[in-house]
C-alpha cells in the first residue's frame, strides 16, 4: 500500500511560479533558472524510481518524500519501504553519463563527456538517513527494526563504475529497476532468520502522521523582496504576463488567446509567492483589474473560502 504519494516539491513550485513573474533584467533569474533545472532533474529521477518502487505496493507499505524532525533537526527520505521484517530507505539519484564510486576516498564523481564533477558520497547520505530514522523510531517507541539503505540510479543509461570494493557498492547501489528485487531478497533473508513479522501498516501510519512538507523561504533564500514579483495574469498559450479582462474572459494581446480560467493560475501563484490570504483590493492589484464587482465575482467562483473576521479569501484546506 502506498500511504504517501509524491507531489511536485514546494520549493520547485515556488521557483517555477516566480520565474515568469520576474522582469527579464532581474538579477535573480539566472540563479532561479539554474536551481529550477537541478530540482526538476532530481524530481524527474524520483518519479522514475517511484515507478519501480511502487511495484512493491501490493506486498509492502510505501511512503514517498518523507520529511521528519529528530532532535531538533530535520531529515528527508526520497522513498521509505516498510517491509515484513525490515525498513528500507531508497535515495534516488538522477545522473547522466558515467559515475564512479570510490570506496576508499568515499567520493562520487560524474563524467558527462565534457566535465568531471564531484558530489557528496550517496552511501554516506543514505547511512545518515538510516541513522536519523532509527533514532526517530526509538523516540516514537518503535524499536528493534533493522533499517537498510539503497541508492537508486534513475537513468538506466547511466554507467556505474567502481574504484575499490565493487561488492560493497553492488550491495547497496543499483538502477531503479533492480531495487525492488534487492529489497525483497534482503527482507526474505531477514525472514529466514526467524525475525518476527512487522506491523508494517501501523508503523507506516505513525510515520505518515508526523510527516511534514519541506519548503524554503524563497525571499530569504535568494535575497528577493515580495515587490520583485510582478502582478498580472499569464497567458496559458504564449506565457505573456498581462492578459486583459474582456467580457468575463481573459484575452492575450500578443497571441489572441482567450481563456475564462487563466486567473486561477494567477491566484495560485499569489498564494504560493505572496500570502495565504487575499483581499478584494489585493486581488484587484494582482489580477490587474479596476472593477471591485468583477473581482468579487471571480473570488466567489474560484473555490475559495471567505474568512469574514479578516475579510479575506483563502484556499480550502485539503
Amino acid at each position: 500500500m502506498i500511504l504517501r504519494h509524491r507531489s511536485k516539491p514546494l520549493p520547485l513550485q515556488l521557483i517555477d511560479a516566480a520565474i515568469p513573474r520576474l522582469p527579464q533584467h532581474s538579477k535573480f533569474l539566472t540563479e532561479l533558472k539554474k536551481d529550477a533545472k537541478i530540482r526538476q532533474q532530481g524530481y524527474n529521477g524520483e518519479i522514475k524510481v517511484d515507478y519501480f518502487i511502487d511495484s512493491l505496493a501490493p506486498k509492502y507499505t510505501i511512503l514517498h518524500d518523507v520529511y521528519l524532525g529528530e532532535n531538533g533537526r530535520n531529515f528527508q527520505i526520497d522513498s521509505l519501504v516498510v517491509a515484513d521484517h525490515s525498513i528500507f530507505i531508497v535515495d534516488s539519484k538522477n545522473y547522466t553519463g558515467s559515475i564512479t564510486f570510490n570506496t576508499i576516498l568515499k567520493q562520487l564523481t560524474r563524467n558527462d563527456g565534457k566535465v568531471e564533477s564531484g558530489y557528496e558520497y550517496p552511501i554516506t547520505q543514505v547511512e545518515n538517513q538510516s541513522f536519523h530514522m532509527q533514532n526517530w523510531l526509538v523516540q516514537h517507541k518503535v524499536t528493534g527494526i533493522p533499517i537498510y539503505g539503497y541508492v537508486a540510479i534513475a537513468d538506466p543509461s547511466t554507467i556505474v563504475k567502481v574504484e575499490g570494493n565493487e561488492q560493497e557498492i553492488a550491495e547497496v547501489v543499483g538502477h531503479g529497476a533492480t531495487i525492488p528485487k534487492m529489497i525483497m531478497d534482503k527482507d526474505g533473508a531477514m525472514g529466514r532468520t526467524g525475525k518476527e513479522k512487522l506491523q508494517a501498516y501501523q508503523i507506516g501510519k505513525i510515520i505518515l502522521r508526523e510527516c511534514r512538507e519541506f519548503n524554503i523561504n524563497m525571499f530569504k533564500h535568494y535575497g528577493m523582496r515580495p515587490t520583485d514579483i510582478l502582478p498580472g495574469v499569464i497567458c496559458p498559450e504564449c506565457k505573456l504576463l498581462g492578459m486583459s479582462r474582456v467580457h468575463s474572459s481573459w484575452e492575450c494581446k500578443r497571441c489572441g488567446c482567450h481563456s475564462r480560467t487563466a486567473h486561477l493560475n494567477a491566484l495560485s501563484d499569489y498564494f504560493l509567492l505572496v500570502n495565504d490570504l487575499i483581499s478584494n483590493s489585493e486581488c484587484m492589484r494582482f489580477l490587474g483589474l479596476n472593477s471591485r464587482h468583477a473581482v468579487s465575482r471571480i473570488l466567489k467562483n474560484s473555490n475559495l473560502i471567505y474568512y469574514p473576521h479578516v475579510r479575506k479569501w483563502g484556499k480550502p484546506e485539503n
